[in-house]
């Protein structure tokens, strides 16, 4: 194979532009397109449903793409115009375009229905919200297109640039919200045109646009004049809302319902806030202030007495909700099936994972428990709402001594604290809400592992247990996969047969969608007098069934039919060979595949769609798939139309197709290998980091910034195609070496101080993302069309980050890390059929 040089060339970027200020346009262009996603991740959360938050990576990633092809198809048209002056019109065209973006996201309802209009309004969103990116990318590979000798430092200021949004968009999300974040992006889009301008009066007219765009992000952020409108496909009624405010974690909002208050995560999931005194509990009457019992008669009031700790509600809060004059708390607080775990444990010490707005914390306090320590991943809910605007109407049950509040995500805490409970106590924790890292990595999920529940029985006392609670359904599964994970747990604690380990009951009889379970777990065999406390509190509450009692107990009341999958999966003792067999997968879920809540088979889920059987609550739960699934077709539709059609329909000037074939599939290899690898350590990374939003901050801008540093490196370093074929195989190497060692190192220092964490994430992350952002710029300089490439590296990426969770559901994290490091050996294949005569 033949080397060739790859030194600078010597033309300038442009006649007017000194190369330090476009250095910092581009930068400042690629920070606020990077901080434009990442606000609509969590606007989609929220407007949407969370798994749509991983739709603003494919839409971005369109957008950017189409912009290249129409630089290339409109190639000779561009070329009349100066970069300057074009750079700024670009600049504000995009400022102009994302207030209409977020006009349309809060305007269009969007249901959860799998319908053609939904799919219609769908693909609405997804258009229009490509356009601001449409933009960055038309600028993009124009600049790139003129200045092939500059290309590395360029692509080196464009990822540093993206770096620096991931460190500020967490203080923003915190400070002024996802909607005004977007408008903030205006603004500085304007901004960075100014940095463009050519001529002084056009300069003016960028900075007139951003002052605009300031002051209508002034006005809208008083008084949330661009807040949430449609959630779900629902109106939402600012009627009901007495509270609410933006982070980085979630929108959270406290709704008035009658008297009644809950705690609403992204519009959807919901969590009681008690309006009880804990010292006054009184079994006989009623100690209820007026006006705060009003959903005693409502399916709301199943949430409030179960825990509903983040987790949405089967029956919709509604402002129809029957008022009650009095109503006995603790009665209803010990009615339902999470307070077993109280009868037996009255006086334990609790280890509460997503206490919410305190329903288990009060439990806990009322039934005597000398020590309750609660593990919340939001601050806004400890800190604004039940330490802050509502601590007197909780009675400040957060501020009692017995009460200790951690905010950090559950399963981070457990394993790196000394303690041992004598309960380690989840009910409905889940709160179906993306965090600002996107790419589906839901920290919640990392709760329900294999290796969580290993943790969660080596934390208790010899006598302690687990107590998880999970809605069921007439055909079980989710508590039902709580069992398996348990068992296989269990037998890794060497019990080889845990059949008298688990006690099971369920608030209601199963007989409808959406019923709580109790799970408990011990690491011995449940006694014969909790056995009968058990059957006690069972006789004295109706509502209660035992789901798995013995034989002793067997006839204290009749069983529902979905309690025969419980007695079969823990009769059979071998949670993946009943998996198999069962209707859904309830099998297992480890740190490497944590998606606990996917429990439809592929072929259940094609079978609902085309029997219109996809509706209730579990639908809901496992339309993740099918989002996934429309999430393809969009991007494969998108695509085509918009990358590969235009450039097959104008490529005729490039000679044959032949000759410039292994070019272009070189960067879709590389496309696909960047994408796999960023979404699969994000998710990686959250578990070790211990939030989602470190996991964003850390992961995402340590290899951008790495990458932005050996793209500007690999100017002098890559002078001939041997070198780069070099850094593509240290790539898959180095892809390898995190594949083996990335588990078991992240596994042992999960305990470490944050900043020696910090040190460990940046000694897997930058060596790696120094080397990946090599073979992109370099590969530009290679090819005479720089903009085709740019828009197919583009698609490349839009169908890798779907496929990216697709994989890593099916397959898991490992299979996906390692499929990234495949896609980097096939670009070393096509980098090796380069010749000279297919250079620029």
């Amino acid at each position: 194979m033949s080397q060739v040089s790859l030194t600078p060339e010597t033309e300038p970027l442009t006649a007017h532009l000194a190369p330090r200020t476009v250095v910092i346009a581009v930068a400042l262009v690629s920070f606020a397109s990077l901080l434009l996603e990442l606000a609509l991740t969590r606007l989609f959360s929220v407007v949407l449903f969370y798994h749509f938050a991983f739709f603003a990576i494919s839409v971005a990633l369109l957008g950017l793409g189409s912009g290249g092809v129409f630089a290339h198809v409109r190639r000779q048209w561009l070329n009349r115009f100066d970069l300057g002056s074009f750079g700024t019109v670009v600049c504000i065209l995009n400022a102009v375009s994302i207030p209409g973006v977020l006009w349309v996201v809060l305007h269009t309802p969007v249901s959860l229905a799998v319908t053609g209009a939904n799919f219609g309004k769908l693909t609405v969103i997804y258009l229009v919200a490509a356009v601001p990116f449409f933009f960055t990318g038309l600028l993009f590979s124009v600049l790139f297109a003129r200045s092939s000798g500059a290309i590395s430092v360029l692509y080196g200021a464009d990822l540093a640039g993206g770096a620096s949004a991931c460190l500020l968009v967490v203080p923003l999300l915190n400070n002024i919200g996802a909607p005004d974040v977007l408008l903030f992006s205006a603004v500085l889009m304007a901004v960075a045109g100014s940095f463009w301008a050519g001529s002084r009066s056009v300069g003016h007219i960028a900075r007139a646009v951003a002052v605009v765009a300031l002051l209508f992000l002034v006005w809208a952020h008083h008084g949330r004049k661009m807040d949430v409108i449609y959630a779900k496909g629902v109106l939402r009624d600012s009627r009901w809302i007495e509270f609410s405010k933006w982070n980085a974690i979630s929108r959270i909002e406290v709704n008035n319902l009658n008297g009644a208050r809950y705690v609403v995560i992204d519009a959807d999931a919901t969590t009681a806030i008690m309006n009880v005194d804990p010292d006054k509990w009184d079994p006989d009457q009623s100690n209820v202030q007026s006006g705060a019992q009003s959903d005693a008669q409502s399916g709301a009031q199943r949430d409030a007495q179960s825990g509903a700790q983040g987790e949405a509600h089967p029956t919709p809060i509604n402002t129809g909700l029957p008022a009650v004059s009095s109503f006995n708390w603790k009665k209803s607080l010990m009615s339902a099936a999470p307070s077993v775990a109280n009868v037996l444990r009255p006086k334990g010490s609790f280890a509460i994972i997503g206490p919410g707005g305190g329903v288990d914390v009060l439990r806990a306090v009322a039934n005597g428990s000398p020590s309750v320590t609660g593990i919340e991943i939001n601050p806004i809910i400890v800190n604004d709402i039940m330490r802050g605007a509502y601590a007197d109407y909780s009675y400040h049950l957060y501020d009692r001594p017995q009460v200790h509040i951690h905010i950090q995500d559950g399963r981070s805490y457990v394993r790196s604290s000394s303690e041992k409970y004598d309960v380690v106590q989840m009910t409905l924790v889940d709160t179906w809400a993306s965090t600002a890292a996107g790419a589906f990595a839901l920290s919640e999920n990392n709760l329900y592992t294999l290796e969580a529940f290993r943790e969660y029985f080596d934390h208790l006392k010899p006598d302690g247990m687990i107590a998880i609670t999970r809605w069921e359904f007439h055909q079980p599964r989710e508590a039902l996969r709580v069992v398996s994970q348990a068992i296989e747990a269990l037998h890794q604690q060497g019990i080889a047969n845990p059949a008298n380990n688990f006690v099971l009951v369920a608030d209601g009889n199963l007989d409808e969608d959406g019923r709580p379970v109790l799970v408990l777990a011990k690491k011995s065999a449940f006694t014969e007098a909790e056995y009968a406390a058990i059957a006690g509190h069972v006789k004295a509450n109706a509502n209660l069934v035992w789901l798995n009692p013995p034989a002793q107990y067997a006839g204290i009341q009749p069983l529902p039919p979905a309690a025969d999958a419980f007695r079969r999966l823990i009769a059979s003792n071998n949670p993946t060979a009943f998996a198999r067999d069962y209707a859904y997968n309830v099998a297992p879920v480890t740190d490497s595949a944590p998606f606990f809540f996917f429990t439809l088979k592929t072929g259940y889920v094609l079978k609902n769609i085309a029997e219109g059987t996809g509706k209730g609550m579990d639908w809901r739960i496992n339309l993740g798939v099918v989002v996934l699934g429309m999430l393809l077709i969009i991007s494969i539709i998108a695509v085509l139309a918009f990358l590969i059609l235009p450039l097959l329909l104008h490529g005729r000037e490039l000679g044959s197709r032949r000759a410039r074939l292994p070019a272009l599939l070189f960067f879709i290899a590389v496309g696909f290998g960047y994408i796999l690898v960023e979404i699969s350590l994000i998710q990686r990374f959250v578990l070790f980091l211990g939030h989602p939003t470190y996991a964003l901050t850390v992961v995402v801008f340590l290899m951008l910034l790495s990458s932005g540093a050996g793209s500007v490196i690999a100017r002098r370093w890559i002078t001939t195609t041997g070198a780069l074929l070099g850094v593509l195989v240290l790539i898959a190497a180095k892809i390898t070496v995190n594949l083996i060692l990335l588990p078991w190192i992240l596994s042992l220092a999960v305990g470490f101080p944050f900043v020696v964490k910090l040190i460990i994430s940046a000694a897997f992350l930058v060596p790696l993302g120094f080397l990946m952002g090599m073979p992109f710029p370099t590969g530009l300089k290679l090819v005479e069309t720089v903009e085709w490439a740019w828009a197919l590296n583009a698609a490349a990426s839009v169908l890798g980050s779907v496929m990216a969770m697709v994989i890593a559901i099916h397959f898991g994290l490992t299979v996906t890390l390692a499929c990234a490091a495949v896609a980097y050996l096939l670009a070393l294949a096509f980098a090796r059929t380069w010749r000279r005569s297919s250079l620029a």
